[in-house]
Order: structure tokens, then sequence, then C-alpha cells
């Protein structure tokens, strides 16, 4: 997920550290019981003894420790099941209650559920909701919309891989005259991309799109003609 402290720029991998083979026999870590008290200890391990709560920097050693990077969406994926309210920081609470219902007390175990993390972003209900999950997720909590820039850099994450139309989308944004995204709008850009098909022959001008969804299209269509192209995005 997107980190609000001011690092390098990175780009989004795929890659975790590396699976353990199915031959391998299972280590005395992962056959362990799982255990609260060790979940706090790991917990304070990121957050110090007396803080009930992980923040950014605890937040970089935590996923370079699970071998994951923090721009990673399997980190939105595990803030999800975490229930965290905030982008950057974990509290005690939400800690305890996610890796509880992961029964994960140890890098390694969770590590193993990494896959399992990946697997609800393929599933198109479990990323449905982990897409609106995001939104409250990333936005500034004194505001009820997401600033432009955040919005973005989520949408580049849950998006950017799999709507052929993003690249296009995305420079709509960046021309257009939108401060923020309400949550209207970030759904709505969800079902867009899953009904709309890429040369637009199926979009309803009458159809109830939000607004900003009808300008990207006009838009998109100016491009295509500029270009000479009737198909595929520019």
């Amino acid at each position: 997920m997107p980190s609000r402290r001011r690092r390098r720029e990175a780009t989004v991998p795929d890659e975790v550290a590396p699976k353990r083979s199915r031959t391998q026999t299972p280590s005395k870590d992962t056959a362990t019981e799982f255990s609260k008290k060790r979940c706090l200890t790991w917990f304070q391990e990121y957050s110090g003894p007396d803080d009930d709560c992980l923040g950014p920097e605890g937040m970089e050693k935590f996923c370079e420790d699970i071998g994951v990077e923090p721009e990673n969406i399997v980190m939105l994926s595990l803030a999800f099941k975490l229930n965290a309210k905030r982008m950057g920081f974990f509290t005690a609470e939400e800690w305890m209650k996610g890796m509880t219902e992961l029964q994960c007390d140890t890098i390694t175990k969770l590590q193993n559920r990494l896959d399992y993390l990946r697997a609800l972003l393929s599933d198109p209900t479990c990323f449905k909701n982990i897409y609106r999950f995001a939104f409250d997720f990333a936005r500034d909590k004194d505001q009820r919309s997401m600033d432009i820039e955040t919005a973005k850099a989520m949408l580049s994450l849950v998006l950017g891989k799999n709507w052929p139309l993003f690249s296009s989308f995305h420079q709509f944004l960046e021309q257009a005259k939108y401060k923020v995204i309400n949550k209207d709008q970030w759904c709505n850009i969800l079902e867009f991309s899953r009904a709309i098909q890429s040369d637009l022959s199926n979009y309803d001008e009458d159809g109830a799109w939000p607004v900003m969804l009808d300008e990207f299209v006009e838009w998109l269509k100016d491009q295509r003609g500029v270009s000479g192209e009737s198909g595929m995005p520019t």
C-alpha cells in the first residue's frame, strides 16, 4: 500500500519472499499453535513495549521482515483482514484481532499466508470489498473525499494491472479539474472498469455513470479521434 512517508520512489513489485517448497518439511515455527502472547510480543517488536500503535517506521521494518514492499498490493489485503483504519498504521487491537483470525503470531506464519492474502484479490467479491475498503483506509480521516494524488496512487495499485483503460484514465485525471474523488465516484470507477469494453462499444450515454466517467469517455473519444484510432486506447 502507498506509504505516507517521504521515501524513495518504488514500483509495485509482484514478488515476495521465496516460497517454501511443497516437499519441504514444515518448520517448527509453523507447527506451533497460535499464541496471543507471542502475537502481542511480535507486535511490540515494531511498536515498542509501551505503544499501542505500529507507525510508519515500524511498518517499514515489518514489511522488510516479511519480505514485502510497503507498496505491494498484498499489504492492502493484509490491512483489510486487520480492518485497519489508517494507512501506514496498525493498532494493537487491529493487529491482535486480525492476526488471530489469520492464526499468525510469527514472521514465518504470515509469510505462509501471503498466497492466501493474494488469492483474496483474485476473487471478484473479495476484491470488491477490498477496493471499497481502500477508499476509507487511504483518505484523510477529517475529509469525506480522497485527494486526487492519493486516489491516483491507490487506483494504480488496485486497477493498474487489470484494467486495460487504466493508463488512459490516469492521463485523464492528470489533466482534469478534479482535486478529490468521493466514494460514489470511487465505487463507480470499479464498476465501469468491469462493465465497459475497452473500445467503449457498450457504453451508454444515457447510463447512470457519474459525470466524471462521462467526461472520461468524451475525453478518450477525442484522444482517439486526434490520433486517428478508433479501437484500443493510446
